[in-house]
């Protein structure tokens, strides 16, 4: 097998397993609040990333960091998993899934407007129609396609799935100066947040869990979401002899989610979301193919 077809292999293995995220994060959500489903997911994508380290052969890695890096990991950590699966699990828990999933989508678009003022990147008109389109597509999906009544489903979870972006973009944004290998970096990042996380659960939720479904729900997540996917992901950018087709593959992962919602959790999918859903790729593609960037190795 060439190294292409094995590029399209792993990311397309990681594209389908994203596109589950999404269904599990609602099913753990029934058993589990928010916090307790961050505690439990990041525990375990922590002890999936270490294992993964240590298969990997970079263990010693993890202990030849400068004090810098190691600050670098902290302020990661507090960004990703702790703040932004934090404010990403309470949209979830507030919206139906096909709503949350494709507003968090955005991301990309968020991701190249916070790159202008904070990596001194140009705006192009082609980033102003693609963020015109994708927001568009926000409207519509929020608004279950009555654009005219400004009358969203529900504003808090609408605003937290749009505010999830930005946590998301400017992560990967500082990730920029992160010059480490890219998986014990963030091995670093979510163990040195987990003591934080669970601090923040002793005192605002509850460690113990009344229905073991809830922890089945929550270690999902952390393999899937956060554990080997990312791992799958940078496994086929870095097979790729042609990244930008490869990348390309995420924009399957909306739609094959969508089939997982309406299946697995019973929602019906409603045309707004749909015709939302396309105007978000279709900016997405509008800003990627004319502007050049390409997407960030990772997606929620």
């Amino acid at each position: 097998m060439t190294s292409q077809k094995q590029a399209y292999v792993y990311g397309l293995s990681a594209v389908l397993l994203w596109s589950t995220v999404a269904t599990a994060f609602k099913l753990a959500l029934q058993y589990l609040d928010p916090i307790q489903l961050l505690l439990y997911a990041s525990a375990t994508s922590t002890l999936v990333l270490g294992f993964v380290v240590v298969v990997q052969g970079k263990a010693r890695h993890v202990f030849l960091c400068t004090r810098r890096q190691y600050m670098l990991s902290l302020v990661l950590g507090l960004l990703n998993p702790c703040f932004y699966y934090l404010v990403l699990f309470k949209a979830y828990d507030l919206l139906p899934a096909q709503e949350a999933q494709p507003l968090n989508y955005t991301w990309a678009i968020t991701l190249a407007l916070l790159s202008i003022p904070l990596l001194k990147q140009k705006l192009s008109k082609w980033d102003i129609i693609g963020s015109l389109v994708a927001y568009g597509g926000v409207f519509v999906i929020s608004t279950h396609g009555d654009i005219l009544s400004f009358t969203f489903s529900d504003s808090w979870g609408v605003a937290l799935a749009l505010f999830s972006t930005v946590l998301w973009a400017l992560y990967w944004i500082f990730n920029t100066r992160d010059t480490r290998d890219s998986v014990v970096g963030l091995f670093l990042g979510f163990a040195f947040a987990l003591p934080f996380v669970f601090v923040i659960c002793w005192v605002f939720s509850d460690v113990w869990v009344a229905d073991i479904r809830g922890i089945y729900g929550a270690v999902y997540a952390g393999v899937i979401e956060m554990g080997i996917t990312f791992v799958l992901w940078l496994s086929a950018l870095k097979r790729a002899k042609d990244t930008a087709r490869v990348g390309n593959l995420i924009f399957l992962s909306p739609f094959l989610s969508l089939v997982f919602i309406h299946f697995l959790l019973g929602e019906h999918i409603l045309p707004s979301t749909f015709v939302g859903l396309l105007l978000i790729v279709v900016g997405l593609l509008v800003q990627q193919m004319k502007s050049k960037r390409h997407l960030s190795p990772a997606l929620s």
